[in-house]
């Protein structure tokens, strides 16, 4: 039997469960388990269920529509796996934990393929018979290399772009092009030691802990809704080597566990942060 994902976001008020649940029974659908939040700021109430059964998705939508707030989202989704394709430069700790889950059907992700500004990667990549495209940006302009990769990304149905460590800015019409679709990983708790070297500006800080963090991307650099986090103890007997190799395995495991929630449709972005079921 189909599994669906329902998600809903709208105006709070009075009888929403009731209204679902009412919906549902009457089309003869399981609730295999469902959680609901209301954000008592902005007074919005956010609802997700896994549900199974014969679903007419378009007829439960309107169904749905007709008795929710006249500002409802509603999303109500097949749980297929999801076309990603992953942006890399040359770093391969973050890629080679997705491919290796890839491999082992432990992603709930098909890669379409990889594409990078070096060919470094290549040859991983090679190795789990992964396409990948080299787009070298030394000798062209961050707009033309933009437009290179677009015309590579055109050729595909892509749910969600991840950046596994892919070392350039991208631009507002990039993003734009990928509104919420776009997920990267940052090498601290945001938005400390940005730029060159972090690792190193953290151990001439003397820190005590260095972290992770996923996020979708927004124009604002870095700045996007978090995902996940997490943080490791340091300590002064640590080079920034020690660190760099420490914060690589973080890293991973927080880019990992960000794409199981992305993919399970376990999130939902309200104004810049995320509410995670």
């Amino acid at each position: 039997m189909d599994k669906y994902v329902l998600k809903i976001k709208c105006s709070d008020q009075k009888g929403l469960i009731y209204k679902i649940s009412t919906v549902l029974y009457e089309n003869s659908l399981n609730i295999e388990k469902n959680s609901e939040f209301v954000d008592d700021e902005s007074e919005k109430f956010f609802f997700r269920a896994r549900l199974d059964g014969q679903i007419d998705a378009q007829k439960i939508k309107s169904e749905l529509q007709a008795v929710m707030p006249s500002d409802a989202s509603i999303v109500l989704k097949k749980k297929v796996k999801k076309n990603i394709v992953i942006l890399a430069t040359k770093e391969s700790h973050c890629l080679g934990d997705i491919l290796l889950k890839h491999d082992s059907g432990e992603l709930n992700a098909n890669i379409l393929c990889v594409v990078s500004n070096h060919d470094t990667l290549r040859a991983l990549c090679e190795r789990f018979k992964v396409e990948y495209h080299t787009v070298l940006s030394k000798d062209l302009s961050r707009i033309d290399h933009e437009k290179r990769v677009l015309e590579i990304l055109n050729n595909y149905e892509i749910d969600y772009l991840v950046l596994a460590k892919y070392m350039r800015i991208l631009s507002q019409e990039f993003v734009s092009a990928y509104e919420q679709k776009i997920i990267n990983i940052h090498h601290s708790f945001l938005p400390a030691f940005i730029g060159a070297n972090p690792y190193k500006q953290a151990y001439n800080r003397g820190v005590k802990i260095i972290g992770a963090t996923a996020h979708f991307v927004n124009n604002n650099l870095d700045e996007g809704p978090i995902i996940a986090q997490d943080v490791i103890s340091v300590n002064h007997e640590q080079s920034w080597k020690d660190m760099q190799k420490a914060g690589r395995n973080v890293e991973k495991v927080v880019l990992s566990n960000a794409l199981d929630l992305v993919f399970d449709e376990r999130i939902f972005i309200h104004q810049n942060k995320t509410i995670i079921f």
